[in-house]
């Protein structure tokens, strides 16, 4: 019998069905089938999908109900009567699901869902596992000890930090304040910082910060700031002051967990985790470090199905969505390459998590002077934007340094520092930096595209950003890829 685990109701949601063996048999966002970015419910085409997967005996919910309704009770949100019983969100999210044959509805504490779904697909054994986020029910940063006895994975939580103080609230507030859409576009601010100086840490540490030590804030900045609150600066120079302040909030966090010495193994989750340019310096704290692909509330999908099955699940890529069937077309795609220099690829499973792998990627030559221009066009993305490189894993110390404590970069969850940038404009960033996608031996369609054309360029490396317009989700089916193709006269191979 199956396991699903729902993300729903909030944000993003998402859908994870693993089986008794602890195999991941199809997870992926709803925003996908329809086409709503950061659609919050799970729509009805992801539910035909989830019909393949029958039959399901167990349906696991990321959080508690409960206590996340008394929490915004407590933040003048207000109660929603319909989201207080597990059994009620999941008939209003999927149906009566007369489909399945449902045994069990379980529910787990959002912090927990996210360590599972980090812990339970790592590798290790023990590991210290940090979460932080916005917000769940009400943990705003945990501190978790991870082992699996007799088989099971067991959490004991060793320090948390509570609403209303967040480190994921204030970079959304910040996100705010410089005019950009909070929980969606935070990255963008992130690529914003490199552009900037750190000119207002003080004022921002002094008027928003109450103990930076322990993530203590001045205000609840749940609803925000004043946008008349750093009218001095550019919007560059708070980018890159909110920056700084991030990451100095992070590494306190990040000390406070290397000094419980539970374990010199990270695994770090929540979607402060997805800030890759802060990630960079994890290494100084922990020998290894894992951040599953799909760290925020999506996929916690997957950590409320590891909780119901409770040992550990069988990781061996992200490639976990809706399948377009056929063979990869590698000669197809390295044959526009050579010609035009940017094509996209729509082909096998999708990827679960907010970045492309290679399955439903635009792809272009990294050494074009003009090709990171022309994919912000089509992308109608601000021109400041950065590209990332995926590369042949064997190559990438020639041309990138690596972060200590990742072995490899296979999910994208730092940034590295290019070794001769002046070599590939189109895919370092103004600070010499690019969020590196290294590619393993492992006969993936990506991997055999770099190859081909390796052998012919000489350059192991192509830039590889998402198959989508700003704003928009990922093209998921065929479908969409022909629609990509018509709409923004890109060749995209499927």
């Amino acid at each position: 019998m199956n396991i699903l685990g729902i993300s729903a109701g909030y944000h993003d949601a998402a859908a994870t069905v693993i089986n008794s063996s602890g195999d991941i048999l199809f997870a992926s966002h709803s925003e996908r089938y329809s086409k709503i970015k950061n659609d919050p419910n799970i729509c009805p085409l992801l539910i035909r999908e989830l019909q393949k997967y029958n039959p399901i005996d167990t349906v696991a919910y990321y959080e508690r109900p409960i206590a996340k309704q008394f929490r915004q009770l407590y933040s003048g949100q207000g109660i929603e009567w319909n989201k207080l019983s597990v059994k009620k969100i999941v008939h209003d999210q999927i149906g009566e699901a007369k489909w399945m044959d449902v045994k069990h509805y379980k529910n787990y504490n959002h912090h927990l869902s996210h360590a599972a779904a980090g812990f339970q697909t790592s590798i290790f054994d023990k590991a210290t596992v940090v979460v932080i986020d916005a917000i769940g029910e009400w943990d705003t940063i945990s501190i978790w000890g991870a082992e699996y006895i007799n088989g099971k994975a067991v959490y004991k939580r060793l320090w948390r930090q509570t609403y209303p103080n967040s480190i994921g609230l204030f970079y959304s507030a910040m996100t705010q304040r410089v005019g950009l859409t909070p929980n969606e576009e935070e990255y963008i601010l992130m690529g914003m910082s490199a552009y900037g100086q750190p000119n207002c840490v003080g004022l921002i540490t002094s008027q928003l910060i109450e103990n930076i030590k322990d993530s203590e804030f001045k205000h609840n900045l749940h609803t925000g700031i004043d946008q008349n609150d750093f009218m001095q600066f550019s919007s560059m120079d708070i980018a890159n002051s909110t920056q700084v302040v991030t990451e100095t909030l992070i590494y306190n966090v990040m000390q406070r967990a290397k000094d419980l010495n539970w374990s010199t193994n990270l695994v770090y989750m929540g979607g402060v985790a997805l800030n890759c340019l802060a990630n960079r310096k994890l290494g100084e704290y922990f020998e290894q470090i894992w951040i599953m692909p799909n760290p925020g509330d999506a996929g916690s999908s997957l950590g409320a199905a590891a909780l119901a099955h409770g040992g550990r699940i069988n990781w061996s890529s992200a490639y976990l969505g809706y399948n377009i069937s056929g063979a990869y077309p590698v000669d197809n795609v390295v044959d526009e390459l050579l010609t035009k220099q940017i094509v996209g690829v729509a082909s096998g499973h999708a990827e679960f998590g907010p970045r492309a792998l290679g399955n439903r990627s635009l792809l272009g030559d990294p050494r074009g002077l003009h090709i990171k221009d022309k994919i912000n066009d089509i992308k109608k993305r601000q021109q400041f934007r950065p590209f990332a490189p995926v590369i042949l894993e064997e190559y990438v110390d020639q041309y990138f340094i690596m972060p200590g404590g990742f072995s490899n970069n296979r999910y994208m969850q730092s940034v590295c520092h290019c070794r001769n940038p002046e070599l590939f404009p189109a895919i370092v960033h103004i600070d010499g930096t690019s969020r590196v996608q290294t590619v393993p031996k492992d006969g993936s369609g990506i991997r055999r595209v770099l190859e081909k054309w390796f052998s012919i360029t000489g350059c192991p490396m192509l830039l590889n950003t998402s198959l989508n317009i700003r704003g928009e989700p990922m093209v998921n089916d065929r479908n969409d890829a022909i629609r990509f193709e018509e709409r923004y006269n890109v060749k995209v191979c499927s």
